[in-house]
């Protein structure tokens, strides 16, 4: 079991921590804690890959602490006579392409990251060729290294490898490709222009290396350089502030599309000619959209805060919604699993924007995702058409809030399953709440339209001391009906702050 200290290193299937500050200025990701998480992830892939020779690729997103943490990787993995390959700056779904691309042959790969984290946090992700390591692959790794376990000493090597040309060649070939323009095969973007913001993350390569070589206009695009301090705004589709900016330099440039990326890639966000976000339930609907049309039946697997009109417009285009628990890997697992079943399903995808297409090894990759978006909208262009009109017919709600509500309780999980139980018995017996028959995690109601016409879901966070509320209404003001009338059965638990509820039923 792991101690308290080392169990605060995990998180879900990642390694996360303090990498800048405290009384040793590396936080609680010091050098001595990253080598011994790089040695134990080495006996690790010793055991899983039955071999002592071992070939790992290293890379790190733009966070001011990577190349402490980097050289103590590398120095490490050296050490253990592994064969390492330092790719510097790049992508997180680019070093699992490092264990599938036959150039790289890799046996396993380590992308130093904390994604949209604060600038001080960093943390370790890993790959094998079966993808990204399990929560619990991640949480034996740290059981490992609390033990001090490591492989003999030996000699081994790093070697200097410019993996992000050979991934954005993998991307720029697959436009060309699909798009097939006769006339100019090798420039198919050209006449669009398409706004990039990286948040000075480690996506600005998409502008420059990706798009300007298919021939787009990226004039306009903004925070391409790297830069940990993220002092522009936050790296991370979710954040209100960060789709704000870009919908503004979409607006400023007359671009046709802007595109956002998290810190490491993983994720993706976009915004239409007219500054509109396409993220969350509209992202959702425009890649289910293209997927449906080259092939159905198929299983669109989304996490469980999705909306009632998402559901109609994936079944009026011959698909089928299956709702998950949340977390980018509970969403890939139930996909993988579907299909090892038989059920075709070509897609996981959370409402973060963490996106994973079977086409693409279940990897969820932003940048794969917007590639697979510009393909179709230079496909629709010759048409006359545009992206936005895969999106007719898409019901959204009139009010969507979210409230976290803080658990004080010492033990989170134990009394957030209380307050979660005691919801589900109340509306199991309640006239007008209406338990969602699909639902895979806490409890989802729904409202007739005289009591809200609308629903909620709440649910354990996978991460924090809180209670996630989600609430959706097709009505001005209903959102307040259905908070006001959940908050009478919330109402006795002293040990579970309803601030923010009390919000949303006066706002």
């Amino acid at each position: 079991m792991l101690n308290p200290e080392w169990a605060s290193l995990k998180n879900g299937s990642d390694i996360r921590g303090v990498a800048i500050g405290g009384e040793n200025g590396q936080g609680d990701l010091t050098d001595e804690v990253i080598e011994k998480i790089t040695d134990a992830f080495v006996l690790w892939l010793n055991k899983k890959t039955e071999k002592t020779s071992l070939r790992v690729a290293v890379g790190h997103d733009s966070r001011l602490s990577a190349d402490r943490i980097r050289a103590t990787v590398l120095r490490t993995l050296q050490k253990r006579g592994v064969t390492a390959l330092d790719c510097g700056l790049i992508s997180t779904p680019a070093m699992f392409m490092t264990c599938i691309v036959p150039s790289a042959a890799c046996d396993g790969s380590i992308q130093i990251t904390a994604s949209h984290l604060p600038f001080d946090r960093n943390g370790l992700k890993f790959f094998t060729k079966a993808g990204g390591c399990e929560s619990t692959e991640v949480e034996e790794i740290l059981r490992l290294a609390q033990e001090g376990a490591c492989a003999p000493e030996a000699r081994g090597s790093v070697e200097i490898c410019d993996f992000l040309t050979v991934y954005t060649d993998l991307l720029t070939r697959k436009v060309r490709e699909a798009v097939n323009d006769e006339e100019d095969f090798d420039h198919p973007l050209r006449g669009f222009k398409i706004v990039v913001d990286a948040g000075n993350g480690a996506g600005g390569f998409y502008a420059t290396r990706v798009l300007e070589p298919l021939g787009a206009d990226i004039s306009g695009s903004q925070f391409l350089e790297p830069d940990g301090r993220f002092p522009n705004h936050i790296p991370n589709p979710e954040n209100a502030a960060a789709m704000a900016s870009v919908s503004r330099a979409v607006l400023a440039a007359g671009a046709d599309m802007g595109l956002i990326f998290d810190t490491d890639v993983d994720r993706a966000g976009a915004v239409d000619s007219r500054g509109r976000e396409i993220n969350r339930n509209r992202l959702i609907a425009l890649i289910s959209a293209i997927l449906l049309e080259e092939r159905t039946p198929a299983v669109i697997v989304t996490d469980s805060v999705t909306s009632d009109g998402l559901t109609k417009f994936i079944d009026n285009r011959g698909g089928m919604h299956r709702r998950f628990k949340r977390g980018y890997k509970n969403v890939i697992n139930e996909a993988v699993r579907l299909n090892r079943e038989g059920q075709y399903c070509p897609l996981a995808i959370e409402t973060s924007g963490h996106a994973a297409l079977k086409e693409n090894y279940f990897l969820d990759d932003g940048a794969y995702l917007v590639t697979k978006l510009l393909i179709k909208a230079a496909q629709l262009q010759k048409e006359g058409k545009k992206l936005e009109n895969l999106l007719i017919g898409l019901e959204e709600p009139a009010e969507s809030r979210e409230a976290r509500l803080p658990v004080l309780a010492p033990d989170t999980r134990a009394y957030g399953a209380q307050v979660i139980e005691a919801v589900t018995e109340f509306a199991r017996t309640s006239d007008g709440w209406s338990l969602a028959p699909d639902n895979c995690e806490g409890v989802r109601v729904s409202f007739a339209p005289e009591s809200g016409d609308g629903w909620f879901l709440l649910r354990l966070s996978l991460h924090e001391p809180i209670l996630p509320l989600n609430i959706e209404s097709n009505a001005v003001g209903g959102v307040k009906t259905i908070a006001r009338r959940l908050y009478p059965v919330l109402r006795d638990f002293d040990l579970l702050d309803l601030t923010p509820l009390q919000v949303l039923m006066t706002d």
